[in-house]
């Protein structure tokens, strides 16, 4: 059964109060990186995988994609996504990117932000993927750290008068489901170690180009809580093509 926590009503508003939501990509603390590794949007077919509230398609139609689709399995994300990142060339649907089909060779480009850590089978979803874009084609995507997702609660570990004594990593080894939460609702997550992002890119013929693993930009380092950040990581970036 797919989850779609994003169409609950308590977490779609808590959700929407964060910094990424509320400011875009400027709010989200691995832009900065990600940025960096984007290709050339300038006449290509664009899919976003889990799109979210539409910034990334915004973004590629602002620099000129040719045409952009964004999905997502949430209803309440792709309503904000039109109202708020709309441009004549993006086409929201709203369908579990597990269930989407294309002809081979669909896309130039293939983006996902922080939505494949929501995904079971990321063997099945990376087949896909590799047919649906086209040779030469790029593939970038982020989510949440192998070392982040491990334990599963996702939170750090506390003395007795609350100050942080450090993040647990734990059951590394052992992939698949974990009750994460997030925004303090209980959330279900899969884990995969590093080893299984990477290998299943390349087994699926991309070639790596980028792997970042982001520090929280400067500018942000008076966000309450995050110089904390820079005790662990907590995001993945990658960028391939296809071979």
């Amino acid at each position: 059964m797919k989850e779609n926590k994003y169409d609950d009503e308590r977490f779609f508003q808590k959700y929407s109060q964060m910094a990424r939501s509320q400011k875009g990509l400027p709010g989200a603390g691995e832009w900065s990186e990600l940025q960096k590794i984007l290709p050339d949007f300038c006449g290509k077919k664009v899919l976003d995988l889990g799109c979210g509230y539409g910034w990334h398609c915004k973004y590629a139609a602002d620099n000129n994609a040719l045409s952009v689709l964004g999905t997502d399995i949430s209803n309440k994300m792709l309503e904000k996504a039109r109202e708020i990142n709309s441009a004549p060339q993006i086409d929201y649907r709203c369908i579990a990117m597990e269930d989407l089909y294309f002809p081979e060779g669909s896309f130039d480009i293939v983006l996902s932000s922080l939505a494949f850590h929501y995904i079971n089978d990321f063997q099945s979803l990376l087949t896909n993927i590799s047919l649906w874009i086209k040779q030469g084609g790029n593939f970038v995507f982020s989510v949440e750290h192998p070392v982040f997702t491990s334990y599963g609660t996702q939170d750090w570990y506390y003395d007795e008068s609350g100050k942080i004594l450090h993040f647990p990593v734990d059951n590394y080894y052992y992939e698949g489901y974990r009750e994460a939460t997030f925004l303090g609702e209980k959330v279900v997550k899969y884990h995969r170690t590093l080893t299984t992002y990477l290998n299943t890119l390349l087994q699926n013929g991309f070639q790596l180009q980028h792997i970042i693993e982001p520090q929280p930009p400067k500018e942000m380092m008076n966000v309450d809580g995050m110089k904390d950040e820079m005790r662990r990581p907590m995001m993945l970036l990658v960028s391939a093509t296809k071979k």
